[in-house]
């Protein structure tokens, strides 16, 4: 953003990637340590998710071979394509702890929205699969055997997957990864594929074979739901689109610092799990660069709080005789032998 200066000089920007205060309440805002944290935490919950998923998949093998169900196949399929999301989540995060460079000036935050899309279409191709394995089942019927030992591993596959979607939900959250969420979701799904299979059990052990290849359709549909959903979620990101309730919240924690006397634009977009925000601010015109550089801090400390997910704040700083953007228009002029033109803010 270009510079503003007022009558006074007043007008300038604050650009801060990392700022510790100890008022008193102990703790600590800015993008380094939460940002290794964060990654921190989400790789720990990919690690986990991984090793819990694949060994209920590698358990529901032994028991397909066995059995011969197709039910207990489609999930079994599900849960090593749930496990193997952890390696692009992972590497996503792994990018995320890399510092910015002079290429790469933001840092390698969008990497892990190119994760969620992988993520996405790993949800679709498993529905194909689900819904493929069921209608195949309509028309080549196979008996079934060892129910007991299909009924235990689908409810060993619901269990493990919702333990993993109740993990990796809750860490997304907390960290603000859209990626995790949908991954969570993912499990959470496969899950429910589980218990499916063991309702086409039942039904195969009281005389009704199709229920295993109905429950597998209905499954499919529902696979299909959550990736319009996460789908939807991953998109908004990657097209720089935020909640509008986080922008009424730049808004409205910068509005009310002491001596702001307006907030005229407010600019946010998501990189990765982490927030960025810009905002001009108009304050009084009769102040010092010092205490303008005070007040701007003051904002952004208020920002911090009331936003956690936010890590970097880029302030512009307008006095009251020119605030807004729509002072900062250089009028048509000419130089350099140029065709005349004039640049906006």
């Amino acid at each position: 953003m270009a510079h503003h200066h007022g009558e006074h000089g007043h007008g300038h920007n604050h650009r801060h990637s990392a700022h510790d205060h100890d008022t008193g309440h102990g703790h600590t805002h800015g993008v380094v340590d939460p940002s290794i944290t964060t990654t921190t935490e989400g790789l720990r919950a990919l690690k986990w998710s991984f090793v819990v998923l694949m060994a209920t998949a590698l358990l529901q093998v032994v028991v397909v071979f066995l059995s011969d169900s197709v039910g207990l196949l489609a999930d079994t399929i599900h849960n090593f394509g749930d496990a193997a999301t952890a390696i692009p989540l992972g590497i996503a995060f792994l990018f995320a702890r890399e510092r910015p460079n002079k290429r790469f000036t933001f840092g390698y935050g969008r990497v892990e929205d190119l994760a969620g899309v992988t993520i996405v279409f790993m949800i679709l191709f498993s529905a194909l699969v689900a819904g493929y394995e069921s209608v195949d089942r309509f028309f080549h019927p196979h008996e079934i055997s060892h129910l007991w030992a299909v009924a235990a591993a689908s409810t060993i596959g619901f269990l493990g997957n919702e333990a993993v979607a109740i993990f990796r939900i809750r860490v997304g959250r907390r960290i603000g990864s859209a990626a995790l969420i949908a991954d969570g979701h993912h499990a959470r799904i496969d899950g429910w594929t589980s218990l499916a299979v063991l309702v086409g059990v039942f039904g195969v052990w009281f005389g009704y074979p199709l229920a295993d290849p109905i429950i597998g359709l209905l499954i499919t549909i529902a696979i299909l739901g959550i990736v319009i959903q996460s789908g939807k979620q991953i998109f908004t990101r990657m097209l720089d689109g935020v909640d509008p309730h986080d922008i009424d919240k730049i808004r409205y924690a910068a509005a009310h610092v002491a001596d702001v006397k307006e907030v005229t634009e407010v600019r946010a977009r998501w990189l990765g799990h982490r927030l960025h925000a810009e905002l001009n601010i108009t304050l009084p015109s009769r102040i010092t660069i010092e205490e303008a550089h005070a007040i701007a801090e003051e904002v952004r400390h208020q920002l911090l709080h009331h936003l956690k997910y936010l890590s970097l704040v880029v302030i512009h700083v307008d006095p009251e005789e020119k605030s807004g953007e729509r002072h900062h228009r250089i009028e048509k002029h000419t130089h350099d032998g140029l065709p005349a033109h004039s640049h906006a803010a």
